[in-house]
């Protein structure tokens, strides 16, 4: 059962992504220390080099050995149900649209299982919960950030084959007219893999599940200096992603942006309808008992920063995603306590 203790632990686990909030908001907003530009260089400075090095950090430490397979085995059914749903009605809704189709897998797929989840599940279901969790994180950062980064190229490639074409009429005025070409599956593929080619993330995804793979099979450690010189750099991911959100917030005319329905909608996604896919990929593979629970728990984990990471970077929704990533932290216990008893009852 949850006592006040194990509340305090969350809330203690919370406070400092929120002091970097307030921080990135305030040095904006009060004190008028960064502007648009500096928003993006401290975001691609976490995603290019932060970024990286946490992911290395975390996968090395994983042992590939002693995973769950059915747990991944349903966590890869919610996705694909979540996929198959979100294809169709990219492409066969008249709202739909790619990019939104993106930043919604990505609402359902990506959360904050390192900061957040640990504790929580820590307190309601101790040793399940937290192996769980933790490969939760790793499947996160080997597939579904994967995933995410290449349909964001993808896009990114389809939008850089419209060309504008400018003339000018009989008085001598500038007509625009856009043309689109229609891109060849080939032409579009080549760019995606140049680009990702280029990105230090699928590096370090690679570098990661290889050295885990060998160090666990061999019981080979790090060497001590070699493991500092790492985690220097990706224990500041947390932090330096939630000041980019503060410092982004900060320069919109509204911390809800996009709207509230939107904003809504992205946590619906999240603390809803990945829960629920979970529960049915669970099923499916027949997770039971505390393992079930667990499964059903870590999928309602508030949306993870690397989220709006990769948003601002690729530049897809950004001001939803910033939006539902702080909102989502905020009201994650109630709602984590709330699935919990629920389970509880069921159970």
């Amino acid at each position: 059962m949850i006592g006040w203790a194990d509340i305090y632990k969350v809330v203690e686990a919370m406070a400092p992504l929120y002091v970097a909030l307030g921080l990135g908001y305030g040095s904006v907003k009060w004190w008028h220390k960064f502007s648009a530009e500096h928003c993006d260089a401290i975001n691609r400075l976490n995603y290019f080099f932060v970024l990286p090095f946490f992911t290395f950090d975390f996968i090395s430490q994983v042992n590939p050995y002693k995973m769950s397979y059915l747990f991944i085995c349903g966590d890869l059914i919610a996705k694909a149900i979540i996929g198959f749903v979100l294809t169709l009605w990219a492409n066969f809704y008249r709202k739909g649209n790619f990019s939104w189709s993106i930043t919604s897998f990505s609402f359902c797929s990506l959360t904050n299982a390192l900061v957040i989840g640990i504790p929580v599940l820590h307190a309601m279901s101790p040793q399940v919960g937290v192996d769980l969790v933790i490969q939760s994180l790793a499947i996160q950062f080997l597939i579904w950030s994967i995933i995410i980064q290449f349909m964001m190229e993808l896009r990114n490639a389809k939008n850089e084959m419209t060309f504008d074409n400018t003339n000018q009429d009989l008085e001598g005025n500038n007509t625009t007219s856009t043309a689109t070409k229609t891109p060849t599956l080939g032409s579009v593929m080549k760019v995606v893999w140049t680009k990702l080619s280029k990105n230090p993330n699928f590096y370090a995804c690679f570098l990661g599940i290889m050295w885990s793979l060998v160090a666990n099979s061999t019981n080979y450690n790090y060497i001590s200096h070699s493991k500092e010189c790492i985690s220097i750099m990706s224990k500041a991911g947390s932090g330096i992603g939630m000041f980019t959100i503060g410092v982004f917030v900060a320069m919109q005319e509204k911390i809800m942006a996009g709207g509230t329905r939107v904003v809504m909608f992205g946590l619906l996604l999240r603390f809803v309808v990945g829960p629920a896919t979970m529960t049915v990929g669970s099923f499916v593979v027949g997770l039971h008992g505390n393992v079930l629970r667990a499964a059903i728990l870590q999928a309602a984990l508030p949306p993870g920063i690397a989220s709006f990471v990769l948003a601002k970077e690729y530049g897809v929704h950004p001001e939803i995603v910033s939006a539902v990533v702080i909102i989502g932290i905020l009201v994650s216990l109630p709602i984590m306590i709330a699935y919990y008893a629920i389970s509880e009852l069921t159970h």
